[in-house]
């Protein structure tokens, strides 16, 4: 049996082609649709999980303590994510990651939202959307006991090789305000007091309740004169982008939270914790 090849008039291959092209466009609106990005909300309602990434190394915000005979990630902003979760009627996952990883995972769907005490500046703005402020504290200067009076401020550590966890607002800061400052990074904020101690860096910027944290388990070291105002007003909580419904409902959460006193307890809490772990 002979094949044939038909080939239409010009006019019928117009339409056919025409017809060709709508139907790819309708293929193509179609796989937008199935393909669009919901807020991610339905997404973790559907999951019926919500993952939240954290750097666990930021006392009182978030670290590592035996509980019952267990390591536990514990921390003020634990608590804030198991309010959310119960409000949102999901399970809560931590996923631990280092801090100037957590504003890629959040886009890459590697977490759902950040909760590390993070500052909403304008470069993470551009990346990721934020809460309203949970919480608002102020930056310091960490250094050891000995030199309290040797660097009292900024202006002292001109030149001084300066410590500063990578990808915070605290690198940030020591950029801005130290001149010629040499800065030593590390994602590790205990790793930075550990620098701090074996004299390796003259000075951590770091927020204030953090550093009386380390000083509480290390009295060897102390907290500068000089404090620093947060110019971003505070840590908020990390959300994908267009996520709307979801930024609703954290919002609505944490005013719950600051309403009823319920964050004050969390810091209280998270902050007797630590004083235990000294104790002990």
């Amino acid at each position: 049996m002979k094949n044939f090849n038909v080939i239409p008039k010009a006019g019928k291959a117009k339409k056919i082609f025409a017809a060709a092209i709508v139907g790819v466009m309708a293929l193509g609106l179609i796989g937008c649709g199935s393909t669009k990005e919901n807020d991610m909300l339905d997404v973790i309602k559907k999951n019926g999980k919500l993952v939240v990434g954290l750097s666990a190394d930021y006392k009182p915000y978030e670290f590592h303590a035996m509980i019952d005979g267990k390591d536990q990630v514990v921390g003020f902003d634990i608590d804030l994510a198991k309010a959310i979760a119960k409000d949102l009627g999901v399970e809560l996952e931590i996923k631990e990651m280092e801090f100037d990883s957590l504003i890629t995972a959040l886009p890459a769907d590697k977490i759902d939202l950040i909760i590390s005490g993070m500052n909403p500046d304008e470069k993470r703005k551009k990346a990721v959307d934020f809460s309203d402020i949970y919480y608002v504290s102020q930056h310091g200067i960490l250094v050891r006991a000995e030199d309290k009076d040797k660097y009292k401020t900024v202006a002292d550590l001109a030149g001084k090789k300066v410590g500063a966890q990578l990808g915070s607002t605290q690198e940030a800061l020591a950029k801005e305000k130290i001149e010629n400052a040499d800065m030593h990074l590390l994602a590790n904020v205990n790793d930075l007091i550990l620098e701090l101690k074996a004299g390796k860096v003259e000075a951590l910027i770091i927020e204030a309740p953090v550093a009386e944290m380390a000083i509480k388990s290390n009295p060897e070291l102390a907290l500068a004169e000089q404090r620093f105002t947060d110019e971003t007003g505070g840590n908020a909580v990390g959300i994908k982008k267009n996520s709307p419904k979801l930024v609703a409902e954290i919002n609505k959460t944490i005013k719950t939270l600051m309403d009823d006193g319920s964050m004050s307890k969390f810091i209280t809490d998270a902050i007797k914790l630590t004083d235990k772990e000294v104790k002990e």
